[in-house]
């Protein structure tokens, strides 16, 4: 057995005296890219966009691993959108078309610790048209770009279920840390769940946005949309 020591020599970096600046609480503003725009949440409009394809048979793994959803019905997904466009933690986003500013997914930030400059990027739904295009790697970076740049938080998180795979290689894609499985963490829906925990910090944001910003060139892309680089 490890001594206390070497156990926590493994996982610690260093604790230096830090300000007390908090850092600015995320508001309903608009995050703009060139291939996503992220807005407030409109429930009425949203729902519309949103209901259809995200709902009925095939589209059941969208949901698995969210804390709500699927819903019966178009009403019942508008009522979901009317408490998430009321909440401030989480504080949810629509992902949008910047043309047709039709809704394409949502995200949001939560968790949200401004004392301690920390916050978590979670709670996402994205629709079939959106998964594996550059306006769903856009968003991601619009967030983590608004987090570290314009609002001043120092961690920044990722968490999903540890049978989640997809979010898992996503958290990955997108450079967040592994940092471990806190186990028997949250009962969802009905099922224990396992948590797996991603962190991307301040002092990393630089390369990582350098990477993002590489990715999302227009050159990295061939004529036929095809990413010539992977993130």
């Amino acid at each position: 057995m490890k001594s206390l020591d070497e156990l926590l020599s493994a996982t610690q970096t260093s604790n230096p005296p830090m300000g007390t600046q908090p850092a600015t609480l995320p508001s309903r503003v608009t995050l703009a890219g060139a291939y996503a725009k992220l807005v407030p949440i409109y429930p009425k409009r949203h729902a519309k966009d949103l209901y259809e394809p995200t709902h009925g048979p095939g589209h059941e793994d969208l949901w698995r691993y969210l804390f709500d959803g699927p819903f019966a019905s178009e009403e019942d997904f508008r009522a979901s959108l009317e408490r998430k466009a009321a909440s401030d933690d989480p504080l949810f986003f629509a992902i949008t078309d910047p043309d047709s500013e039709r809704a394409l997914g949502y995200a949001s930030y939560l968790r949200i610790e401004a004392g301690h400059r920390c916050i978590e990027v979670g709670s996402i739904l994205y629709s079939p048209e959106l998964q594996r295009t550059r306006a769903a790697t856009e968003a991601m970076y619009l967030m983590a770009r608004h987090a570290f740049e314009d609002l001043g938080y120092r961690r920044y998180e990722w968490k999903c279920d540890s049978f989640n795979r997809p979010s898992i290689r996503a958290a990955l894609r997108l450079g967040f840390n592994y940092e471990g499985v806190f186990h028997q963490h949250m009962i969802v829906k009905g099922r224990s769940r396992d948590t797996a925990w991603f962190a991307m910090l301040d002092n990393e944001w630089p390369e990582r946005k350098a990477a993002f910003e590489r990715w999302l060139a227009p050159e990295n892309f061939d004529a036929e949309g095809r990413q010539k680089s992977r993130l």
